[in-house]
């Protein structure tokens, strides 16, 4: 029987629908991070505490992402997206009504799980909507489509905080899933055989249930080892037990039952275990310079939530121009491998030369590295995604890209974690170092309180004020240093990826599908 397509009117709501969902759930994982400093001062928590509002929705994610598929076959697609749609825009509304940071945190989590199906069946949906020789097309509009959301959410979101409350970064997803709810329902259509089949999948209640515990407990221990002094708090203590417990649990017995909810047995063959390894990193790279930069450009360098949503917009329009032209070259055939190094390269060199910025630092002279990270990220994302599912079979595609995806947020989440404890621990040391310097018959000490008007209690308060500022800089150049380290401990694993054989087009087409499927 001869598959229909949907053409004209039907076919353009089809791509809006799915591309303003996706947009929607992309602009939310950059948006809120322009607003961390307006969201701690509103709810009285510390920086440290108000990155659970990024890590939450990627712990979300982390735990959805690989299950998509699972799910979407188990409930039917449409029924599916639009539950997910649902979910994220009712938790959006509870995110912008949130007085707590608690609250907030728990409906941050509940909207990554609606947001965690978002892209991908999005994706999917889209490429159901063309014909296999159109599909090209169809792959170019989506990849517009979610080069714009991080493109332009630090713009929106500081506009939104600048002028408004930080409240309306989630209110202003209210329209637009409530419009993508309703044309979900009236055009697009279920799938031949969609959500008939529940009785022949068997739930994998117990691997979930180990997912969900072993990724929360550890990101919980990594988020608040520092301040509860690791190891001799004993709620850390047990909470290491259980995330060890969590994800041992989950590793066997998603290798020996029959019907795992994330088939990890995959990662055996091929080279996808090692390009697991480069995908944690470059979310490393990735969440931790959004994380980190808006907070140290707000904090250090006085700059308003519009100047730090704009600083990052014009370097980041160079990946609208770089994705499709990566793309294009990896569907001719060419190896993802010089890509993988050169990407490598210039997120060294990005570490390394944003480590080296000041407190007078302009948007300008940030620029550079800014390039430097989009170029870097850009020429990994595709890449990393083609050679994950090097040496696999078309049919192993799906569940591969799932879960180099899924390691993907995970380094996003630890990441954060990451930035948090380790601006922490030197923030402390060079605070010490700077202090050290203060002491009686410094002539630079003398020279500065003079310049106060004198040794008195308020030059006092300002020297305090400024050697703080000073520790948090250069604790958050170091921060910088650290991901442009990661990276160089990676490079030299690039010799055991694979250089990619030329595909069959019938290789090359399954391979499109899963990406559409799993991206």
């Amino acid at each position: 029987m001869a598959i229909t397509y949907p053409t004209g009117f039907k076919r353009a709501i089809i791509v809006a629908t799915a591309i303003s969902a996706a947009i929607m759930e992309l602009i939310d994982t950059t948006i809120v991070n322009v607003a961390l400093n307006q969201m701690a001062g509103s709810l009285g928590a510390t920086i440290e505490d108000i990155a659970w509002v990024v890590t939450s929705y990627a712990i979300a994610n982390v735990i959805i992402i690989p299950m998509t598929g699972f799910l979407a076959e188990y409930f039917g697609r449409k029924n599916y997206y639009l539950t997910s749609i649902v979910i994220f825009t009712i938790a959006s509304y509870f995110c912008g009504q949130s007085t707590d940071l608690w609250e907030l945190v728990f409906w941050r989590f509940i909207q990554g799980v609606g947001g965690g199906a978002l892209l991908s069946t999005s994706q999917a949906i889209i490429f159901d909507a063309f014909p296999p020789e159109k599909r090209g097309i169809a792959s170019g509009i989506f990849a517009m489509g979610i080069i714009m959301g991080p493109t332009f959410g630090p713009v929106l979101g500081g506009i939104i905080v600048e002028d408004y409350h930080w409240a309306n970064i989630f209110l202003v997803n209210i329209p637009v899933g409530i419009l993508a709810a309703v044309l979900t329902m009236l055009y697009i259509d279920k799938k031949e055989g969609e959500g008939q089949k529940k009785d022949q999948i068997k739930i994998d209640y117990i691997g979930i249930i180990l997912l969900m515990v072993g990724i929360g407990s550890l990101q919980f221990m990594l988020e608040k080892g520092e301040s509860e002094d690791w190891f001799e708090s004993r709620l850390i203590v047990m909470i290491a037990i259980t995330a060890t417990i969590g994800m041992v649990g989950f590793i066997w017995r998603e290798l020996t039952t029959d019907h795992p909810v994330v088939d990890l047995r995959v990662m055996a063959k091929g080279t996808l275990g090692v390009t697991t390894i480069f995908s944690f990193v470059a979310g490393i790279g990735l969440f931790t310079a959004m994380f980190v930069y808006p907070v140290m450009v707000q904090r250090i360098n006085g700059y308003t939530p519009t100047m730090t949503g704009l600083s990052l917009l014009w370097p980041t329009l160079i990946g609208v121009f770089m994705m499709p032209i990566v793309g294009r070259r990896l569907s001719a055939g060419a190896s993802p491998l010089p890509f993988i190094i050169t990407g490598i390269l210039f997120m060294i060199a990005f570490g390394f030369y944003a480590g080296t910025f000041d407190d007078n630092t302009s948007q300008w002279q940030f620029f550079p590295a800014h390039m430097m990270r989009v170029i870097g990220i850009s020429l990994l994302q595709l890449p990393l995604t083609n050679q994950a599912v090097a040496g696999l079979t078309p049919k192993e595609y799906p569940n591969a890209i799932a879960i180099n995806n899924m390691i993907r947020q995970l380094g996003g989440a630890f990441g954060v974690a990451l930035a948090n404890n380790f601006v922490a621990i030197r923030y402390a040391q060079h605070r010490s170092d700077l202090v050290a310097n203060l002491y009686e018959g410094n002539p630079l000490l003398t020279q500065r309180l003079q310049a106060m008007g004198g040794a008195t209690m308020r030059a006092y308060r300002m020297l305090e004020l400024a050697v703080d500022k000073q520790a948090y800089l250069l604790s958050y150049l170091d921060t910088f240093r650290v991901v442009g380290l990661f990276f160089i401990l990676i490079l030299p694993l690039t010799i055991v990826l694979r250089q990619k054989k030329k595909k069959s087009a019938e290789e090359i087409a399954a391979a499109a599908a899963a990406m559409a499927e799993a991206h």
